[in-house]
């Protein structure tokens, strides 16, 4: 039998549904931007002085510190030549390595430097004088990315040295009003385990200005003593023989919060705020199984019934979410102004309707249905991937009589899809009908059972139209195509989406945390190199105590990171205890206890987040595959080139403005910069406020 294709007349009554619908008090994928008319006095451009390439120049030794800065670079995509001070072949930076001339005109050929102490060991005297005349010639700023306080760097003798961990650090009033613009102020250096030392540093005071040498230095982050006491410098700008260098005396790595907080202050003050690659901090929460029940863990048999759980086990009570529930979430949402995507089976509805005659969990969604953002999750959430023979467990995948896998068919998978899609016509849902989560992301590769995806997924997406297909980024965790669709990785949650109540998410995390000896599984020990055992938690104190900051810490990595990966949980973790608040209301407050207005959280959609991962790799694959793009500064004007189609991330200080084809306000405002993609099919340029 041909396979179901779904036709063109349902996408484009979806199209125009969505157009319709009243969608409500929507939280923006980006911060919203005032439309800005042309400006009213001409804009005044001026290109004298040198070419000043945009590029940083990052000299590392492989130590923590100067990798992390490399990591952030990477992580907002900007041009970064590595020099390798261990690799024997390393170029030599030389004059003509640094600068040259181009049609007559001087060229820095970087724009910054990186280095990993003030004096690294490798770097011959010859290059360090090539380097210091290069900056002085040019105006290039200087990170040093962790040094001890000395004359050297502008500072006295360090007065403490010693761990720093827990304590909380303030950026000053100068680096507030500069390139940190975007924090409120304190940065606490995390203290996560007690027993072992995390964050080492130096604090000393600045040594006197030297008006007739030029010689200063300018604080940007202190902290007192751990105890109290006197405060003292941890960074800033040492001002000195007609150069700037950021020093830094206090050690980091790449995914320490303090780090990721003060990183991309380092990015825009190296750079003047005048760069190639784009930064937002971005966060959603995918809730799945909206409408279905869940299963729910057996705390006596340490499974979960229906699934792996021994015959002997008795069932155990399945978990819906009720029309409190719905009331408790619309208020929650309105007053944290922070929206959930809410991935919907609609089979799930008109199964209760089948049975019971009426289901008020569907009409309080309904009448509530424009203040949600839906996205389809299947209409029944069947496995779609391999035929499942549950005879042992874990499953395996069903073959036929030559062996051969037995797939999940092409008409049912579309049959899944367009399905709910009708449903939430039917039902006056808005949803963008090309996004597609399935059920338990089936259809795709999982292993060990199934270690390819459906050759029946792929056709059956291209029929349906669907662009973005959500994956698991634990196990699957690059955007890939699957046919003519892209996937968009997901980060899981550890909360469960077979637990209804804190003693039953604490009994199955100690059940997969703990060693065999304290009651658990043994998974840790078994895997170790993925695992860490801990000591079983208290179940009526453990989940607050040890699990949601767990969580928080690992969601605000993934924030912190440029990453727009949704996050997931299911609609069991909004029912009964509702275990996602705690959660939620953690990450927010912990993200905007820190973060200024002018840096809100991004909250993509499900095929924004996928969009937005397809320009990162695109331009990431740019960078490493010596596609020409050419990007300078010359006076107050930025040129950028690429190949015709490329998207060109780019950013610049408030007050640029793109001059071409009409002149208008550069990009969307975000803390307190512009910054945006622009296709590089002609010379892109942009006029910079006179001050930059």
């Amino acid at each position: 039998m041909p396979p179901a294709v779904r036709s063109r007349s349902l996408m484009a009554a979806v199209l125009a549904a969505a157009v319709t619908m009243l969608v409500g008090a929507l939280i923006p994928a980006s911060a919203p931007t005032a439309p800005v008319s042309a400006p009213t006095v001409p804009i005044v451009t001026s290109t004298d002085g040198p070419r000043i390439d945009l590029r940083v120049l990052l000299v590392t030794n492989g130590t923590p510190p100067v990798e992390a800065i490399r990591a952030a670079l990477a992580d907002e995509g900007v041009p970064t030549q590595v020099v390798e001070l261990a690799d024997g072949d390393r170029p030599v930076i030389t004059d003509a390595f640094l600068a040259d001339t181009v049609e007559g005109t001087e060229r820095a050929k970087f724009q910054a430097v990186v280095l990993p102490s003030a004096m690294p060991n490798g770097l011959a005297e010859t290059e360090r004088t090539a380097m210091r005349d290069f900056q002085r010639r040019f105006r290039i700023r200087e990170v040093v990315a962790s040094e001890r306080p000395g004359a050297g760097t502008g500072l006295g003798a360090p007065w403490f040295s010693g761990p720093l961990d827990g304590t909380t650090t303030q950026v000053t009033t100068n680096g507030l009003a500069g390139a940190w613009r975007y924090l409120r102020g304190p940065i606490r250096f995390a203290d996560n385990d007690a027993s072992v030392p995390e964050t080492y540093g130096h604090l000393a005071n600045p040594l006197p200005a030297d008006p007739t040498t030029g010689r200063s230095f300018l604080p940007l982050l202190t902290a007192p003593a751990p105890g109290g006491g006197q405060t003292g410098v941890l960074a800033g700008v040492h001002q000195h023989d007609g150069r700037e260098q950021l020093v830094l005396t206090f050690s980091y790595h790449a995914h320490q919060p303090h780090f990721r907080l003060f990183a991309h202050g380092l990015i825009s003050w190296m750079t003047r705020g005048v760069h190639l690659g784009h930064w937002r901090n971005y966060f959603s929460m995918h809730v799945d199984d909206v409408f279905l029940l869940n299963s729910r863990w057996s705390v006596t048999g340490n499974c979960t019934p229906g699934s792996d759980c021994p015959p002997d086990v008795a069932p155990t009570k399945k978990i819906r979410m009720t029309e409190s529930d719905v009331a408790a979430l619309r208020d929650w949402q309105s007053r944290n102004r922070f929206q959930p995507d809410l991935l919907f089976n609609g089979g799930g509805s008109d199964e209760a309707m089948a049975k019971n005659g009426a289901d008020p969990l569907t009409d309080a969604f309904l009448e509530s249905r424009p203040e949600f953002r839906w996205t389809n999750h299947t209409y029944s959430h069947p496995y779609l991937g391999c035929e499942q023979d549950h005879s042992t467990i874990p499953w395996t995948c069903a073959t036929d009589s030559t062996g051969r896998t037995r797939w999940v068919s092409e008409r049912m998978i579309s049959e899944e899809i367009s399905k709910n899609i009708k449903w939430a016509m039917r039902n006056g849902l808005s949803i963008r009908p090309d996004e597609l989560v399935t059920g338990e992301h089936s259809g795709l590769r999982v292993l060990p059972p199934q270690p390819a995806d459906n050759p029946n997924l792929a056709p059956a997406l291209e029929a349906n139209e669907i662009r973005w297909l959500g994956s698991d980024n634990s196990r699957d965790p690059g955007q890939r195509p699957v046919g003519g669709t892209l996937t968009v990785p997901r980060h899981p949650v550890n909360l469960f989406y077979n637990v209804g109540t804190e003693v039953e998410e604490v009994d199955q995390y100690n059940w997969i945390y703990t060693s065999r000896a304290d009651g658990g599984s043994g998974r840790c020990e078994d895997n170790p190199q993925t695992m860490t055992c801990i000591e079983p938690l208290d179940p009526a104190t453990g989940y607050r105590s040890h699990i949601v900051p767990m969580e928080t810490r690992i969601a605000l990595r993934h924030v912190l990171s440029n990453d727009p990966r949704p996050h997931y949980t299911h609609q069991s973790n909004l029912a009964e205890e509702r275990l996602l608040y705690p959660f939620l209301d953690s990450v927010l407050q912990e993200y905007r206890d820190v973060f200024a207005g002018n840096a809100p959280l991004v909250n993509p959609r499900h095929g924004e987040a996928g969009q937005m991962l397809l320009r990162q790799a695109r331009w990431r694959a740019a960078l490493t595959n010596g596609s020409e793009i050419v990007a300078y500064q010359r006076g107050n004007l930025v040129t950028v080139r690429g190949p015709d189609g490329l998207e060109v991330p780019v950013t610049v200080p408030e007050g640029s403005w793109l001059t071409s084809p009409v002149a208008k306000v550069f990009g969307d405002g975000y803390a307190g910069e512009r910054s945006g993609y622009r296709t590089a099919a002609s010379t892109v340029a942009i006029v910079l406020p006179t001050e930059a």
